[in-house]
């Protein structure tokens, strides 16, 4: 089976830079809901990495479907967003199996 952790990280971080590129083009006028879909697949596929350890991958929860039209309020969802992608991927790494000596 393909280790998936590594391509997992490099999209979540690809994740960030797109929600970046986006929130950086105007104010407000753009839809939270690929992000949050993005990160719920991605938040799945890393608790498959986790599946049998109860554990730290258990605090993250799937980020809400919204799409409101305050402006404010989108930036809220993307950051929530934001945060727990930074989190996943600093959990994912730091729990890298050492490679056999």
């Amino acid at each position: 089976m393909m280790n998936i952790r590594n391509p997992l990280v490099q999209m979540l971080r690809q994740l960030l830079k797109d929600m970046e590129i986006v929130t950086s083009q105007g104010s407000g006028y753009y839809t939270c809901i690929p992000f949050a879909q993005r990160f719920n697949k991605l938040l799945e596929q890393a608790k498959l990495l986790f599946s049998g350890q109860p554990g730290i991958v258990d605090t993250f929860d799937e980020a809400p479907l919204s799409d409101p039209n305050d402006p404010a309020d989108k930036m809220k969802v993307l950051l929530g967003i934001r945060i727990e992608t930074n989190q996943l991927i600093v959990l994912l790494e730091s729990t890298k199996e050492e490679p056999a000596q």
